[in-house]
């Protein structure tokens, strides 16, 4: 699947890059990105869960089917992202 880029080439589409995708809306849904439309970061700590759940989800079902650079960064891009949740939600609420 492709779509045009900013640049007018065609984007592809990966695993790796769906891989980056669904981290960064993780890192968004924990506010430590800010939004794009808005330009304020929210922490919305169901939606990332649920994100880095459906990225557990895809590290069960793609056992076996991944190259090592493949595993290696889901498994890093899951380990940052769990570390990151935890820590958010042990903090006190932001005001």
């Amino acid at each position: 699947m492709t779509e045009p880029s900013s640049g007018g080439s065609p984007a592809t589409i990966d695993f790796r890059t769906f891989i980056l995708s669904l981290g960064t809306s993780a890192m968004l849904h924990l506010g430590e990105i800010p939004d794009p439309d808005g330009g304020t970061a929210v922490c919305n700590l169901g939606l990332a869960r649920q994100t880095i759940d459906l990225l557990d989800l895809l590290r069960v079902k793609t056992v076996g089917n991944l190259d090592p650079e493949e595993l290696r960064l889901l498994d890093t891009l899951l380990y940052d992202l769990h570390l990151r949740f935890a820590a958010r939600a042990a903090a006190p609420p932001r005001d």
